[in-house]
């Protein structure tokens, strides 16, 4: 409790000014929607919204003035998939280990191991703002991200929400926005080691999920549903939003022929608004992802076979599924998602850097940014509210030293609907405790 509470005033004491008119200019600014950045741009905000971005744009009389020249000034990075502020030290949790619990487990809710519950686990109640790993995301220029649960028991991990990293104890931005479905080679796994067995088990909850949608309340109707079931009234009813295509639906997939199977689903269930996550092979069958309309969220530095679902991994898949006209973001699934996201922009980078290599498909440097900004936004139905700097979006904005696809370059100021954000954590306030510590506050062993 005492913790908890130093906790929370050490927030508020740190607590951003109140969002209010102001201006950054002579920045390089990048609206993340695709675009190259331009010269001497200004971005004026208003009340946490982005009024104007762009070269010519006129500062509004009384607006507070921010000099950014020599600066890139961009959208804020939006994770494309993450488990971020879900687990503050999720080393050696039963999960990994594969064991018992252990000291660390209790400080990890990414994954519900044992309980009676899946598609009906909403994300929102185990996300904690005051997680380090949000802090370190936000220093280094993630103001936004989808989060998701993981799938442990069943192939449904639950409902997924999209959260923002200021520092602050609101961290929700929408709730439920999307169901996460665990298939190919971990879907299998968890299905009893079958494919087949994977995708009939998904069949069979939206057909369960469409017995309760014919009432106007699922959960409270007594009766009506046949012997068979497998998932409880809650799940089943969680997924009734998915059938009818108000809730998007995330499916974990990485080989072809896992990607062609989901596609072909809306061939029986055509409201779903499925977005694929990771993907390896997708530039495998890019015509088909592209026909279909389907965003992808895709593993962009996946390179190597790791498993037997991942054969045809390279690194120009992203570029190639993006040539094919693929709308592709860029997520972290199974890689560090639940700390490493600031790592998204060294990944849109080497999309650059693969355009100068013989053979090799990247991205121009315009959409590299959008991959880590507006289309992740995009792809679950939020590129009108966040991910870009477009009049009318919420004002994420990040002002860097340098480009911020270069690994050199850092956030010098994150703005988070219009609100500047604190930038310290607790590893910069180790550093800066002990940096020049006088040596009379040295321990004895280093006095010697």
């Amino acid at each position: 409790m005492i913790r908890g509470a130093l906790a929370l005033l050490l927030l508020a004491t740190a607590a951003p000014a109140a969002a209010q008119t102001f201006a950054i200019v002579n920045g390089i600014v990048a609206r993340g929607d695709g675009g190259e950045p331009m010269q001497g741009g200004t971005v004026v905000i208003r009340n946490g919204k982005i009024v104007a971005a762009g070269s010519g744009v006129a500062v509004p009389p009384g607006a507070q003035v921010i000099d950014a020249t020599g600066k890139w000034v961009t959208p804020g990075i939006v994770a494309g998939f993450s488990r971020l502020g879900l687990a503050d030290v999720d080393l050696g949790t039963s999960a990994e280990e594969g064991g018992g619990a252990s000291d660390t487990a209790g400080s990890a809710d990414d994954t519900s191991q044992t309980g009676p519950f899946s598609a009906a686990i909403d994300v929102v109640p185990a996300i904690n703002p005051l997680h380090q790993t949000i802090a370190v995301n936000r220093a280094d220029g993630v103001t936004r991200a989808l989060v998701a649960p993981g799938s442990s028991k069943t192939i449904f991990g639950g409902q997924g929400a999209v959260i923002d990293t200021g520092a602050d104890m609101e961290p929700v931005t929408a709730a439920r926005r999307f169901q996460f479905v665990e298939l190919g080679e971990t879907g299998a796994g968890i299905a009893g080691g079958s494919r087949a067995s994977a995708h009939l088990l998904f069949r069979n909850a939206l057909r369960e999920a469409a017995e309760l949608a014919r009432f106007p309340h699922p959960i409270v109707v007594k009766g009506e549903r046949s012997d068979d079931v497998l998932l409880t009234r809650f799940d089943a009813a969680a997924l009734v939003p998915v059938l009818q295509g108000k809730q998007y639906l995330l499916v974990h997939v990485e080989r072809a022929s896992d990607i062609l199977q989901v596609l072909a689903l809306r061939q029986e269930f055509p409201q779903l608004k499925i977005v694929l996550v990771g993907a390896s092979e997708g530039w495998t069958v890019a015509d088909r992802i592209t026909r279909a309309g389907t965003p992808v969220i895709a593993s962009a530095v996946n390179d190597l076979p790791a498993s037997f679902e991942q054969l045809a991994a390279t690194q120009s898949n992203v570029g190639r599924m993006r040539a094919a006209g693929v709308r592709v973001s860029i997520g972290m699934i199974d890689d560090g998602d639940t700390r490493n996201l600031f790592l998204e922009r060294q990944y849109a980078g080497n999309l650059v850097a693969l355009t100068k290599i013989p053979g090799a498909t990247g991205v121009n440097w315009g959409e590299a940014l959008a991959m880590i900004t507006s289309r992740p936004a995009e792809a679950i139905g939020m590129g009108g509210e966040i991910g870009s700097l477009a009049p009318g979006r919420r004002a994420d904005v990040v002002i860097w030293s340098g480009d911020p696809l270069e690994g050199s370059s850092a956030a010098e100021q994150v703005f988070i609907d219009g609100v500047r954000q604190p930038l310290d954590t607790h590893q910069t306030k180790l550093r800066d405790r002990y940096r020049y510590l006088p040596r009379r506050d040295l321990p004895e062993a280093y006095r010697h």
